[in-house]
């Protein structure tokens, strides 16, 4: 057959049958979401939506972030690398700062042919860590979300116009009248134009509940019974733990309807709280249906790996703590679900250790992009394949503080760098300037899944401690799987 002939031949069969487009990526980011989802297991949480999701394709059972507070978590997912090499550890500096010709995940993707765009919190959500222009397309939208009418709706709220007023509000509005409901709106219209154009995309999308104020429209409060909602499985400090480990975060503090001694918060208050995180979660997973619906609508579900994670944990009063910024598992412990057109395995859960530094190589080989040397996490692909394969034996996080203050700057003065393993999380808290390490922590989730006694100082432990000691010092790379 001649050159000219199988040209022909081919075209026909282009014409034909088409030519398969490379996987589009939905990108779903929710601020300060814990795993209080039904898909996790949480017997409370009404979000039928991301359990929907969750049976396309693959729940990460325990997936954790590298620094619990927005910012570095973000930043490091976005750059594949750890906090302590893009030397971003607080909510103000950018890694551009050190690095500027580094390629960040969207980035990657834009480089490759595909069109990027960020609609709501993708980066830090305030100040210059929310934007990089390198990585988008076109100007992101939405990504900051601080206006003061879509953070309230009731007149009394709406009335001052401060950053905090009431810690929790249920109007009768509806959806739209906060920014993500927005946020929600304009990732559907481009879904529209992405399916119109034909163009590869990856959307970020990142909605901001359930961060605080737990605000949401009533209908989202009235799907839960207050008297339902348990209670914090412990609401004191753990036995043992250093004041570095402990420190509050000055989140929740401030909100007119808050005590300045988070101690002197009332039960009933507590209770209120904790539906409000509640109410929030299921306002999030309507705006998340509305997506998946649109996907399904245009006939683009079948070719859009869809990545849905949480950029940290949250306390609700477990461990006498709230909000997130510590090294427990209640901050470090994130959701993270991954759906994978014709992927093998469908609806299953993987209790592989994971690391949401893991989410850049993995969409990259997901969709045959190169691979940098320089990431810093492991491609999840096989897992999706095999969940319950041989994987890590350890997640790293970490978190700084100051001596004095309460909100820590950069590095801080001591670094506490912690290590989940299948059964321990280890906590060494490390002078910055020496290196020398001044307190440890180590936790049995075996017989103590709360994190309430410290049992660094048992000498039926010490074998443990020592182990765990020399496993951090290995560093990450040293957790990798052999196979």
């Amino acid at each position: 057959m001649s050159k000219r002939l199988l040209i022909f031949h081919f075209a026909i069969f282009i014409f034909q049958f088409g030519a398969r487009s490379a996987p589009n990526v939905l990108f779903i980011a929710v601020d300060d979401l814990r795993p209080a989802l039904a898909c996790y297991g949480d017997p409370i949480a009404i979000t039928p939506n991301i359990d929907r999701l969750a049976s396309q394709g693959t729940v990460f059972n325990r997936a954790y972030c590298q620094l619990a507070v927005c910012g570095p978590s973000r930043l490091s997912l976005l750059s594949g690398r750890r906090p302590d090499t893009i030397q971003v550890w607080d909510l103000k500096s950018h890694f551009r700062e050190t690095f500027p010709d580094l390629v960040t995940l969207p980035q990657h993707f834009k480089n490759n042919g595909y069109f990027t765009r960020s609609i709501g919190k993708i980066y830090h959500g305030s100040g210059a860590p929310m934007k990089d222009p390198p990585s988008w397309s076109e100007e992101a939208l939405y990504d900051s979300g601080r206006k003061h009418e879509w953070r309230y709706a009731s007149k009394e709220n709406r009335a001052v116009v401060t950053l905090k007023r009431s810690s929790t509000e249920a109007e009768d509005v509806s959806d739209n009248t906060f920014v993500d409901g927005l946020v929600c709106d304009a990732a559907e219209a481009a879904l529209t134009t992405f399916k119109e154009t034909g163009k590869s995309f990856f959307l970020g999308v990142g909605f901001r509940k359930p961060h605080l104020p737990f605000v949401a429209p009533k209908k989202y409060w009235d799907l839960y019974k207050r008297e339902d909602i348990p209670k914090p499985v412990s609401n004191s400090h753990p036995k043992g733990a250093p004041e570095f480990a402990l420190r509050t975060w000055n989140e929740i503090e401030g909100y007119t309807d808050i005590p300045k001694d988070l101690n002197e918060i009332s039960p009933s208050k507590i209770h209120e709280l904790r539906h409000g995180y509640y109410a929030c979660i299921s306002y999030i997973d309507t705006l998340l249906g509305r997506l998946l619906d649109r996907l399904d609508e245009l006939e683009l579900t079948d070719n859009t790996i869809i990545c849905f994670w949480g950029d940290h944990g949250f306390h609700l009063g477990e461990q006498g703590l709230w909000t997130k910024a510590n090294n427990y598992e209640l901050a470090a412990r994130v959701p993270l679900i991954l759906s994978v057109p014709g992927q093998k395995s469908k609806g299953n859960a993987s209790n592989a250790l994971v690391e949401l530094v893991d989410v850049y190589p993995t969409l990259s080989e997901l969709c045959e992009l190169p691979l940098s040397p320089k990431l810093e996490g492991l491609s999840l692909k096989p897992l999706l394949e095999d969940p319950i394969r041989p994987w890590k034996s350890a997640a790293f996080n970490q978190y700084p503080r100051d001596f004095t203050e309460i909100k820590h700057k950069r590095h801080g003065d001591v670094m506490g760098y912690s290590i989940r393993t299948e059964r321990f999380r280890y906590v060494q808290w490390r002078e910055w300037i020496s290196g020398k390490a001044l307190v440890h922590e180590l936790y049995d989730q075996q017989t103590d899944p709360n994190e309430m006694s410290n049992l660094a100082g048992h000498p039926e432990y010490a074998s443990t401690l020592i182990q765990h000691q020399h496993q951090l010092d290995a560093g990450w790379k040293s957790a990798i799987p052999s196979e």
